[in-house]
């Protein structure tokens, strides 16, 4: 099962663990709404590329139709994506069906707006899922995920406190895969960081939403990583990575200054735009299979 991916170190919380066949490669590739400079952002065709790139994850987007079925959209409206307009809980589901995609160049494709259920079907023993914007549907999610089998794949995130989390979900948490957002500009994020590994031992931490380099949470790698945790790091643009962003790698043609930058702080997972060549990157560097 996901014979092609990294395996996550165990951690010791009574959290839903990932399945321990799943992974290879000791440094993971993200891909950002899939791959939507050659197809539409959050479409299957958009996964579905980047699956065959060899990505380890696809981080998706959700939203709630007015008939509570979980589809894929990243915007609060569905104008900027789609020929349609408004907000995608005023449509039902076969509404949104008969609207189409555009693609990055705003012009309208054949593909459709997927659902939870057939992005997973999709990716099943395929990829991992991150479902961001995921926190307010936990539940919903959690019903597809458990229908379609695919709950040990998938990464739900949110950007609270533990008890905050706690409040919202209670025990409903440690029946999932979660990993904490933290800011890194909060003086509080390593005291969040730290409760969260007493209380729930989350697999992975994401660190995110800074401009600047020399903050001091990024130089405690050892302290986040302890008892197994991974970091997950954004390179899709300057203000989330400190400016160690995809455009540096690609457009200055300095990767070891962004992508390499990112790992020498304790990076395991990379988010990107650049699906391509950050994986022949991690190749070269006999970090990916």
């Amino acid at each position: 099962m996901l014979a092609g991916l990294l395996f996550l170190a165990q951690v010791t919380s009574a959290q839903i663990k990932p399945d321990s066949t799943i992974f290879t490669s000791k440094v993971l590739v993200a891909a950002h709404r899939g791959d939507w400079r050659n197809a539409p952002e959050n479409s299957l065709q958009a996964f579905e590329n980047a699956v065959r790139l060899g990505v380890d994850i696809i981080e998706l987007d959700l939203a709630l139709t007015r008939d509570s079925v979980v589809v894929i959209m990243h915007d609060t409206t569905i104008d900027r994506t789609t020929n349609g307009s408004g907000k995608p809980e005023q449509y039902t589901l076969a509404e949104l069906k008969k609207l189409r995609l555009k693609n990055g160049m705003g012009h309208l494709t054949k593909h459709t707006i997927p659902t939870l259920k057939e992005a997973m079907l999709l990716l099943k023993d395929r990829a991992w899922v991150n479902l961001d914007k995921s926190y307010p549907y936990f539940k919903e999610a959690y019903a597809i995920l458990k229908e379609t089998g695919t709950l040990e794949q998938a990464i739900f995130k949110a950007n609270v406190d533990y008890n905050t989390l706690y409040e919202r979900y209670g025990s409903f948490i440690h029946e999932i895969v979660y990993m904490p957002v933290i800011n890194a500009t909060k003086l509080e994020a390593l005291d969040i960081i730290k409760e969260y590994k007493q209380k729930l031992k989350p697999y992975s931490f994401e660190i995110t939403g800074f401009d600047i380099d020399t903050l001091a949470i990024l130089n405690q790698a050892n302290t986040i990583t302890a008892n197994g945790a991974r970091i997950w790091m954004n390179a899709l643009w300057p203000s989330n990575s400190g400016g160690h962003d995809d455009d540096k790698a690609v457009e200055e043609h300095k990767p070891d200054e962004a992508w390499g930058w990112l790992i020498d702080h304790g990076a395991t997972i990379i988010q990107t735009d650049r699906l391509k060549e950050l994986l022949e990157y991690l190749r070269e560097k006999r970090l990916h299979r």
